[in-house]
């Protein structure tokens, strides 16, 4: 009688939630149950940045404007770094915008765990969805960046600058994609690690700084001279920034066996950054 009404009692589970034992165990189906969660932390993300804001998102707009301004005076005018004839608005915004994208999608990526420890520890969801929502909330403001850029783009183009956008650019979406798995991996390998090792969320923001230098940003990579050229084949931010150049401006200088090398290493990147964050999962609570 007692066997009976407890496995009547087990029935009435809804879900039940089992430890993970496996690096890689990861229920997709689990994530997209948990997609209502995902939306709630984009909504909540762009309220607790802009809510209290004079000029809310137009912010957005502001700081990659003053940063193209600097761009162009710096390197432009000072140091004057050609642009393959692109006009230096486009050149410098459009760099700079996908750069941004990168990084934030590295910085929230990073911060997973620390950031939300409190909420991690008091109820239970897929932890996944944590960077899964900053990809989307720092997609908000990219969307933004670029339709201000596609105005600048309008206005180059019917004046008759050199600019000759390609078929290619009805891939930009999978650019997208590209550049934010690349951040959101190296993100949650660097949140696996603070959260053990916390000095080094210090060299973070460090070491991201010197890493915008090594990628074609602020100069074209057809002026970097042949002997550095392997920092660039290593670097798998600089393929889908100079992609971008290739399909929207026809010009740029990027090969196939730069694109492969790139893919090959966000894939290696990303799976890396999933397995270690998977694994942190289970023990973090016990070290935060």
């Amino acid at each position: 009688m007692e066997g009976t009404r407890g496995r009547a009692q087990e029935t009435d589970w809804t879900l039940v939630i089992l430890p993970k034992n496996r690096w890689l165990d990861i229920d997709m189906r689990e994530i997209i149950r948990y997609r209502d969660l995902v939306w709630l932390f984009v909504n909540r993300d762009f309220i607790t940045v802009y809510k209290q804001t004079i000029l809310g998102p137009i912010w957005f707009v502001i700081q990659p404007l003053l940063t193209t301004i600097m761009y162009a005076f710096v390197f432009g005018n000072l140091a004057k770094i050609g642009t393959n004839g692109i006009p230096f608005l486009l050149f410098y915004y459009g760099g700079s915008m996908l750069w941004t994208y990168f990084e934030q999608c590295f910085k929230s990526s990073s911060d997973a765990f620390i950031a939300n420890a409190g909420l991690f520890g008091k109820v239970y969801f897929p932890r996944l969805t944590v960077p899964i929502s900053k990809v989307f909330s720092n997609m908000i403001s990219l969307a933004i960046q670029f339709a201000t850029l596609m105005v600048f783009f309008a206005y180059y183009l019917a004046t008759g600058s050199e600019v000759r956008p390609q078929w290619s650019i009805i891939a930009f979406p999978v650019l997208i994609v590209w550049i934010a798995a690349i951040g959101t991996g190296f993100g949650m390998i660097v949140s696996a690690l603070t959260t053990k090792y916390r000095d080094l969320r210090q060299l973070v923001g460090f070491g991201l700084n010197l890493w915008m230098y090594a990628t074609p940003i602020v100069y074209p990579l057809s002026s970097i001279p042949e002997k550095y050229a392997w920092v660039f084949y290593v670097n798998p931010v600089s393929a889908p920034i100079e992609l971008f150049r290739v399909m929207f401006y026809g010009s740029g200088m990027v090969g196939p066996a730069h694109i492969v090398t790139s893919v090959a290493s966000t894939i290696v990147v990303l799976v890396l950054g999933l397995l270690l964050f998977n694994h942190n999962e289970r023990t973090f609570i016990d070290v935060a």
